[in-house]
């Protein structure tokens, strides 16, 4: 799932144990991408070159604009501006961009749970009849890592795929972490791929911006290479969505919903 390299070849000065030498390093792309909404600017987004609409459409989901697929209508990229144009009926961004910290009731528990964005609070529980052997999870990592070629030249990029009981389905790298997830999303969502028997596998640790992502998304597991965030493991506990970590050789960590693993 590549427009083409997510990385160029650059001479270098490298300098080890007291020597320097000439050498050829592989050194990521980043690009900007400008999002247009119905000829009105919406954000710019620094990404990896490489499926932008995806990406563009990806962020809309995250920010609550579409959803659904029948809303978008047309989308074209002009690569030489780097702009991304897409047209459709999509709601209108909320003036006052940005999460809001909430701020409990008098009757509410003061715990970190409460810190995220008020909207979050709104978000359905995740209800799937979903299972995956605990060989399979460590499979989907395995292929992940084997997959992850950008990440193997550079160390510069975050992965994030779709998987279910067979293997993976897509897989983007990018530059930033969320921009994977969207992508990933983002392809799940122009293609209607139904998301109630899958799970986001991540390079990437499991901050609570994610789950917040999966958990509208409707999708049962995430599981990750790196850690979970305290908070990312709260949410998810109570929006009925499994979270695994630390998932390398034959080990990893499961925080929530332990029914979701077949051992």
């Amino acid at each position: 799932m590549s427009d083409g390299l997510l990385f160029e070849e650059k001479n270098i000065l490298m300098y080890r144990q007291g020597e320097v030498r000439p050498y050829r390093d592989s050194l990521v792309k980043e690009v900007p991408l400008t999002v247009f909404v119905n000829g009105r600017e919406l954000s710019t987004l620094v990404c990896s070159p490489q499926a932008y609409k995806e990406l563009g459409v990806g962020y809309l989901l995250n920010e609550g604009l579409v959803s659904d697929p029948a809303d978008i209508q047309e989308i074209h990229h002009d690569p030489e501006k780097g702009i991304l144009f897409i047209e459709g009926k999509i709601k209108e961004p909320p003036n006052n961009k940005g999460h809001k910290r909430y701020f409990p009731k008098d009757n509410e528990t003061l715990n970190s749970s409460f810190y995220f964005a008020k909207d979050a609070r709104q978000i359905k529980s995740v209800e799937s009849s979903f299972r995956i052997p605990a060989s399979r999870l460590l499979q989907l990592i395995v292929l992940l890592e084997e997959k992850s070629l950008t990440f193997r030249r550079t160390g510069g990029v975050h992965s994030a795929a779709l998987a279910d009981n067979s293997g993976l389905i897509v897989r983007y790298e990018d530059i930033g972490r969320h921009n994977a997830v969207d992508k990933v999303l983002g392809y799940a969502f122009l293609n209607t791929i139904p998301l109630l028997d899958k799970c986001l596998v991540l390079s990437g640790r499991v901050a609570s911006e994610i789950l917040i992502k999966v958990a509208r998304r409707g999708i049962p597991l995430i599981l990750s290479r790196s850690a979970a965030m305290l908070l990312a493991v709260e949410l998810a506990e109570k929006l009925g969505i499994c979270v695994v970590g630390f998932t390398r050789g034959e080990q990893f960590n499961v925080y929530t919903h332990p029914e979701c693993v077949i051992f």
